[in-house]
């Protein structure tokens, strides 16, 4: 099977405009982000799902440049433009990573993706239904199958525009499955919507990189129990829920 890890990715950001390619250390993060999702060993490609709109060109450049696949498609659709990409990449399982997540630990995402292919009766599984990881970490990995259904028959706004909400809100429907952290820190926000998300997301980087390109989910935990304050930054911010 042809596992492919899509990422979402787009300038028009309602709250945040230009928000993937803001930059840190002279880098755009998105480009950290796919450094970091080029070593997950379980996925044979990473794959840039952004859309026509004129202001992406950046997007498709920065691509370019990494010589990293690409797919435009519909701005606001973005089922359709997951469909799209998985159907031009051939993928049999697609692995749904967002733009706004350049913290994302390649070996979380092997773990979800490892726990889905060992358990084959399984159509969806995440890592944050409950949520136990921080914000940041999301990983959903399904079927092209389960995508192709949700892509003919979800007619509302949020799931065209959630590409996963179709799936996830029919357990009945999709078989699911959840992978837990060990333990729960779902209060830690490391997803970059706002500025000040942005602010602590600058920090951790500009601190772990230059002594470690690959710095894990644990290291970013270390880090924060060494500046406990750091956690108040973005602490008021709240998650987008589905259908927001």
């Amino acid at each position: 099977m042809k596992v492919v890890i899509i990422v979402q990715a787009r300038m028009t950001s309602t709250r945040l405009p230009g928000k993937v390619l803001l930059k840190v250390m002279d880098k755009p993060l998105l480009e950290y982000q796919i450094e970091r999702l080029r070593e997950v060993r379980a996925a044979e490609q990473v794959l840039i799902a952004t859309t026509i709109n004129a202001a992406d060109n950046e997007i498709v450049q920065l691509c370019k440049r990494l010589g990293v696949t690409f797919f435009c498609g519909s701005e606001h659709d973005v089922l359709d433009r997951y469909y799209q990409a998985a159907q031009a990449s051939h993928a049999d399982v697609i692995v749904r990573i967002t733009s706004d997540c350049p913290l994302i630990d390649p070996v979380v995402v092997d773990k979800v993706i490892g726990f889905y292919l060992d358990h084959p009766v399984y159509e969806y599984v995440t890592n944050c239904l409950p949520r136990t990881y921080p914000v940041g970490m999301d990983t959903e990995v399904f079927s092209f199958q389960a995508l192709r259904i949700a892509h003919q028959e979800a007619v509302t706004g949020p799931d065209r525009e959630h590409v996963t909400g179709y799936i996830e809100q029919r357990p009945d429907r999709f078989c699911q499955a959840n992978v837990a952290y060990k333990e729960n820190h779902s209060r830690y926000r490391w997803t970059v919507d706002t500025p000040a998300d942005f602010e602590l997301i600058s920090r951790i980087i500009t601190t772990l990189y230059p002594g470690n390109h690959n710095f894990t989910l644990e290291d970013c935990l270390t880090l924060l129990a060494h500046n406990p304050e750091w956690e108040k930054i973005n602490s008021h911010v709240k998650q987008k829920k589905y259908g927001e």
